[in-house]
């Protein structure tokens, strides 16, 4: 055999030419990328906007639950009742950002968090629904969490 580059007489079995280096070995296929891997990408990315949307109402109860001028005629328990319902949507904003960053930098604990969230998220109709189903088709099937762990960063 000869090498196609350099002209070199090559063995047979060889993997490389003897002169210039040339490889004839058959090159490998990057191994098939699973579920997981193909959409944790678009998850982290789902959970930041959805944090993100839960921040706005949550910045507006909160803020303006402090106003009396907005709260003329109402009992007096509506507005902290609103500072609650608002700090809730934040707390759940915060938590959700977190998750969001975690599967994109591909941190091992994000996996259970964002399961955890996405448990919580199915009662949130309809964008929350969706993203709940989403995160639980990804991350909490019988593969999901050998799948993460193999594509996790190290702690």
């Amino acid at each position: 055999m000869y090498c196609d580059r350099c002209g070199a007489t090559v063995e047979g079995n060889a993997n490389f030419c003897p002169s210039c280096g040339r490889s004839f070995a058959v090159p490998s296929s990057p191994p098939p990328r699973g579920r997981v891997a193909a959409h944790l990408k678009t998850l982290g990315i789902l959970w930041l906007v959805r944090a993100g949307l839960r921040l706005i109402p949550g910045l507006f109860l909160t803020s303006y639950s402090n106003y009396g001028w907005w709260w003329d005629g109402v009992p007096p328990f509506v507005p902290h009742l609103m500072r609650g319902i608002g700090s809730v949507f934040m707390i759940s904003a915060i938590a959700g950002a977190i998750a969001g960053w975690g599967l994109l930098d591909r941190r091992p604990w994000a996996r259970t968090l964002a399961i955890v969230l996405g448990v919580l998220a199915l009662f949130d109709i309809p964008f929350g629904t969706a993203l709940g189903i989403y995160t639980l088709w990804v991350l909490a099937t019988s593969g999901g969490e050998m799948e993460y762990r193999s594509i996790a960063r190290p702690v």
